[in-house]
């Protein structure tokens, strides 16, 4: 059983995939790209001197592949384990006969999250039952685990989540954090006795966000990670077609 005190959690996302791959047949099986196992190292190096106690991936190949580039320069890593909790929010089937038709239909899709009934793209997931399964695995994750640094290796949509359930805003507040692929966001937790035994998240602090090792200052990514990862440019304005919420 874990102890009171401070624990600290480096949440990233994955790095680069390609779902237009030619012999990629189911979307959940995407592995990095060469893009995106250079993320991952330049991450690597980066958190090459961090003593992670654990490292959790949500147990899709992108996010394991991450995981596992992160830990191979650190002599005493943990092994990693899945946590399907944190596994992307789940969607729908969109059909698109393009990058731009797929990007244009997932753009703003954060937007809303916080309305009744609101999901994460047609026939997906409600966002309120992703919350609920992504803040549970992560409470576990810090009240029932002996650890004080974690790696979590996850998704954009988890990501978000994670980092309103941090701030406070809850869904309300999801899509103003963006996430680039492979990028780095440190979270503190204290964690204190709780009044009726066993231990409780007394608060948790937003150390950093969206960092991205392998472009600090983000002068090559002037898009959003969506335009970057399919590959397109709305140059700012919403994609027609694409409602308000």
């Amino acid at each position: 059983m874990t102890q009171p005190g401070r624990r600290r959690i480096y949440l990233m996302r994955h790095g680069h995939v390609d779902y237009f791959a030619p012999e990629l047949t189911e979307p959940r099986s995407v592995p990095l790209t060469e893009d995106g196992r250079r993320q991952a190292r330049a991450c690597r190096d980066a958190l090459r001197h961090v003593p992670f106690d654990i490292a959790l991936h949500s147990g899709l190949p992108r996010t394991r592949e991450t995981c596992e580039i992160i830990l191979a320069a650190n002599a005493n890593a943990p092994a990693p384990c899945a946590e399907p909790g944190f596994e992307e929010l789940k969607s729908g089937w969109i059909r698109a006969t393009s990058r731009e038709e797929l990007a244009a239909r997932i753009a703003f899709c954060f937007d809303g999250a916080e309305e009744d009934g609101a999901r994460f793209l047609p026939d997906g997931e409600k966002f309120a039952d992703a919350e609920r399964r992504i803040v549970s695995a992560l409470e576990k994750t810090i009240l029932t685990r002996a650890w004080r640094t974690a790696l979590i290796v996850a998704h954009e949509g988890v990501n978000r989540i994670i980092l309103g359930w941090t701030t406070g805003g809850g869904l309300k507040s999801v899509a103003a954090f963006e996430q680039d692929l492979c990028c780095v966001n440190i979270i503190d937790v204290d964690v204190t006795p709780a009044a009726g035994g066993g231990l409780q998240v007394e608060r948790a602090v937003l150390k950093a966000a969206n960092v991205t090792p392998y472009d600090y200052v983000k002068g090559g990514l002037p898009r959003t990670s969506l335009e970057h990862l399919f590959e397109v440019d709305f140059g700012g304005a919403r994609p027609r077609g694409v409602s308000q919420s």
